[in-house]
């Protein structure tokens, strides 16, 4: 057996029980209520490096969570309509408001209210980023008074520091882009967000240090508005499928994406 086939075949045993193998054509009303008004309305971040942004040719949205929307339309049978955004807080307002039918987010259960997620597709680390020239060297240090961590508001790292950081004060700022200037400019302590865009940032601007290690891991789902039953179990179906496919790698790797993991099959 191929290397391919054999973890098909393994992440159909593991998933067994929660998740309903994916047949050939999905059910009418999975169809139905993944794309109502006849089309898949996708909602894209482009605040998100590692799962999408702009081609610099074309100025389209690309990345993994656009090819993810692309083979979901193909295979719900519907057109494609991708709607761009710039915050997770806008991705997740999308879907709260019925605007969009599936959206691109972080797992936390604040969202879990007006959302319904499938098992995390990617594992994103999140960082922190400090001035060269700062005492603070380790993740523990941050939470101290007189800290100031500077993260995008509504964000998931505003969302898990607001619940862990018990001494360190929160400065929100509208976007994820806005982050390392608002440090920079209002001498402030701390920046968190993706590591890959803070590693970013400290090539791009002199005198930044990225702390060693993570403060936490981003669990990366697909999601859809609550009461959509089938059509989240139809999905759960398929984020299995194009995991265990080799799909979302595949995606990662021509986007250029490094330091993103695949997540490991639901219930593992």
């Amino acid at each position: 057996m191929g290397r391919i086939p054999m973890i098909l075949a393994v992440a159909t045993i593991l998933t067994a029980c929660s998740i309903p193998p994916m047949n050939t054509a999905p059910p009418p009303a999975a169809i139905g209520e993944l794309a109502p008004t006849g089309k898949l309305r996708a909602v894209i971040n482009l605040g998100n490096p590692v799962l999408a942004g702009k081609d610099a040719a074309t100025g389209e949205a690309r990345g993994v969570s656009v090819e993810l929307s692309r083979e979901l339309a193909k295979r719900l049978g519907v057109p494609l309509e991708i709607v761009t955004v710039t915050t997770a807080a806008k991705s997740v307002e999308a879907i709260k408001s019925g605007a969009c039918d599936v959206a691109y987010v972080a797992i936390d259960p604040a969202r879990a209210v007006d959302m319904d997620y499938t098992a995390p597709y990617v594992l994103i680390e999140g960082g922190y980023l400090v001035p060269q020239g700062s005492p603070i060297v380790s993740n523990a240090d941050v939470d101290r008074q007189g800290v100031r961590v500077v993260v995008g508001a509504a964000s998931a790292y505003d969302l898990y520091l607001s619940r862990e950081l018990k001494q360190a004060q929160i400065v929100r700022v509208p976007t994820s882009e806005e982050v390392v200037q608002t440090m920079l400019v209002r001498h402030l302590e701390v920046a968190a967000g993706v590591k890959q865009q803070l590693q970013v940032d400290a090539r791009r601007v002199a005198g930044l240090r990225l702390l060693d290690g993570r403060f936490m891991v981003i669990n990366q789902a697909m999601a859809t508005p609550k009461g959509r039953p089938v059509g989240v179990r139809y999905l759960g179906a398929f984020i299995e499928e194009m995991k265990a496919s080799g799909f979302v790698a595949s995606a990662l790797a021509k986007n250029g994406i490094e330091g993103a993991a695949v997540a490991p099959p639901a219930g593992k």
